[in-house]
């Protein structure tokens, strides 16, 4: 866990924090940024008790001589960081943050090193890293709610300020997002009219696209987002450029973790909302309570006294869908002086996904944001030029133009555009030949920063501390590899002693070099919604290489945890609690079974992992997230003793199957053996 996160969940500043640290017993260094996550909990404990609370957050921190140095310092840094406040967004380039805190970018690069962060001056840091460099060079960091975009330059905030004044209005641009499983696929199916949830693997949109549906004479353009928390990277662009976001419900659900953090995107981007609340077709659906749910978390619905729209639909009977559409127009006419922009200008658009096809070279899905995209233009994406000489519209037809707020793919790019990166038209013919000039020495500078990269990444491959996985990884889409990307980072921050190394992404196949590499390397050799070329897999095969295949993210996370834990020497194993046999079964619900029975060993605990056994097979695993004993809610029931369980899972127990209550533990076998 960050220091910054620890200090916002106990209602504190970073820097009271590390000076409460020492006097409750903990070393965690004057310059970490984290903090071992079961000693962030000890403090959190030891501070939700009111005396010491008092003690250190009230009243006067006493300073030990260890310590007192240390916080001598950060007092002298707020004294004269009175004046000096700075606002961070989530991510921010290494040169925007010397430029707010008014440093010379080698000031502020120098003191990231001191504080053992490795970062050039045009590579993005978290607010974490961000908050606590500032704060040690006397400032005080708060965290600001903009999206912050690199991409954006002075020049462009500039047009898009003037459209908002002279601008004329647009199709509105519509982001779903919610909870997995809560329906945003089927949503959008039910929209468009054309089923894509059965070619999605594991049923998770992969990956993000764009496309427009027509309504009485009116347009609008939906984006179509990823759903698991794992592509929350994706979900995040995707709400930067829309301007209005449904936010799906499911009616026999709720209010879920993944809403949550939708409804943290939505607000950070300022967009008015929507909540469908969805699947109201199924016998379990209870529209009342999910408003309840929204009340709960400061989402009044209208017809409750307050402002957030809701409409009650069904993506899979299409029930509704109309009603939806015609609240977006509604919405999107109370916001009619936002929703604008000048098709006369040069096109200005934001990449919303880019790939390599086989046959067209790298292609990009761009959502033009103002002015008008023409067949032979010039465009800037990120640091390269490249000429439309191929446009087609969502439905795959060639176009001549695109308009505000169209989706279209252009094919034929000289390089594979960053997902987020901004397009801008040029038009002026010394500038398209600087352009051309300059695109050799970025080239060359590109060159000589990845020569440094490798050669950090050959000095951690030499480090005693922390064993390396080594990822050669190659995938469908950009998209796809930023969310993989963005998941490693959590397996990196929960595991300290392994180390997760990209050595070598890419798009495409896996190809014979892969292989080579991979082997020279001594590699993990991935794919992620690609394929193997034959002789890739020839030489893979004669070289002994395991190259593993993906199309659902959480399957390539687990076999890397799981990696993890075999490096580490660490195996889970499961220690019998006790068993219960069934007697009668009460209830069998979706997931769920309510079943009586007798405790025959040991005894059994509230909470525990189960197993379902029938005879001498074992039919799967359960949990007990409850258990009944005299008609109240208890911990555990010793042996002989009768009570009630409720269950949870997908295994259907019958009467006189065996439930086995168990816990699963970690435990070393490097260390076992050698103690």
């Amino acid at each position: 866990m960050n220091v910054t996160e620890l200090a916002r969940r106990l209602g504190i500043t970073p820097s009271k924090l590390r000076q409460i640290i020492p006097q409750l017993g903990f070393d965690i260094g004057a310059k970490a940024i984290k903090i071992d996550q079961k000693m962030a909990q000890v403090i959190i404990d030891k501070l939700s008790d009111s005396k010491t609370r008092e003690k250190y957050l009230d009243g006067k921190v006493e300073t030990n001589a260890a310590s007192a140095v240390f916080i001598g310092r950060k007092e002298k840094s707020e004294e004269n960081a009175q004046t000096k406040s700075i606002k961070i967004p989530e991510k921010i380039m290494v040169k925007e943050l010397a430029k707010r805190m008014g440093l010379p970018v080698t000031v502020l690069i120098a003191e990231l090193m001191h504080n053992g962060v490795m970062a050039s001056i045009n590579q993005d840091i978290d607010f974490e890293t961000a908050a606590i460099i500032a704060e040690d060079m006397g400032f005080i960091a708060s965290r600001s709610e903009e999206y912050f975009d690199h991409n954006i330059d002075d020049s462009t905030k500039k047009i898009l300020k003037e459209v908002r004044i002279n601008g004329i209005a647009r199709p509105p641009v519509i982001v779903v997002m919610g909870h997995v499983d809560h329906g945003k696929t089927k949503l959008l199916d039910a929209v468009r009219e054309t089923n894509i949830v059965d070619s999605e693997a594991g049923g998770i949109t992969q990956h993000i696209g764009a496309y427009q549906v027509d309504k009485d004479s009116r347009s609008l353009t939906f984006i179509d987002t990823p759903g698991h928390e794992a592509f929350s990277a994706m979900r995040s662009r995707g709400a930067q450029v829309a301007d209005i976001a449904i936010l799906v419900v499911a009616a026999d659900d709720g209010v879920r973790p993944q809403t949550i953090e939708a409804i943290s995107h939505i607000k950070q981007a300022e967009l008015p909302f929507i909540v469908a609340i969805n699947k109201i077709d199924k016998p379990e659906a209870n529209v009342e309570k999910i408003k309840s749910d929204l009340a709960n978390i400061d989402l009044t619905p209208e017809d409750w006294g307050g402002k957030t729209i809701t409409v009650p639909i069904s993506a899979k009977e299409k029930i509704n869908i109309s009603d939806l559409l015609d609240t977006l127009f509604l919405v999107a006419d109370m916001h009619q002086d936002e929703i604008v922009a000048n098709p006369k200008d040069k096109a200005l658009g934001t990449i919303i996904e880019s790939n390599i096809d086989i046959g067209q070279g790298p292609v990009a899905t761009v959502l033009i944001q103002n002015g008008t995209l023409k067949l032979g233009d010039y465009v800037r994406i990120g640091d390269f030029l490249s000429k439309v000489r191929v446009m087609k519209n969502w439905k795959g037809e060639k176009v001549s133009e695109a308009v505000p707020s169209m989706p279209i793919s252009i094919l034929g790019l000289k390089n594979v555009p960053q997902v987020g990166d901004i397009l801008h038209v040029i038009q002026d013919k010394r500038e398209i030949r600087q352009s051309k000039r300059s695109k050799d020495k970025r080239n060359y500078q590109s060159g000589r920063a990845l020569s440094g990269q490798t050669k950090k990444q050959v000095e951690d491959d030499h480090s005693e501390e922390r064993k390396n996985i080594k990822i050669i990884l190659k995938a469908d889409v950009l998209g796809s590899i930023g969310a993989i990307l963005e998941s490693l980072e959590k397996i990196k921050n929960e595991d300290e002693d392994i180390n997760i190394q990209i050595v070598k992404r890419g798009l495409g196949n896996i190809t014979e070099k892969d292989v080579e590499q991979a082997a020279g390397q001594d590699a993990y050799l991935i794919g992620f919604g690609v394929g193997v070329s034959r002789e890739a897999g020839n030489l893979a095969a004669s070289a002994n290489i395991d190259i593993r295949l993906f199309t659902v993210i959480y399957d390539l996370l687990n076999m890397l945890k799981k990696e993890a834990d075999r490096i580490r020497g660490i195996k889970k194993v499961q220690f019998l609690i006790g068993k219960l046999k069934i007697l009668v079964i009460f209830r069998t619900e979706k997931k769920i079974q309510i079943v009586g029975g007798e405790v025959i060993e040991g005894k059994i605990i509230s909470n525990s992992l189960c197993r379902i056994i029938r005879g001498n097979e074992i039919l799967g695993e359960t949990k007990a997230i409850e258990i009944e004993s005299g008609k109240e809610k208890v911990k555990e029931v010793d042996l002989s003793q009768q009570c009630g369980v409720k269950i949870a899972g997908n295994v259907e127990a019958r009467q006189g199957d065996i439930i086995e209550f168990y816990h699963e533990e970690e435990i070393n076998n490097k260390s076992a053996v050698s103690s």
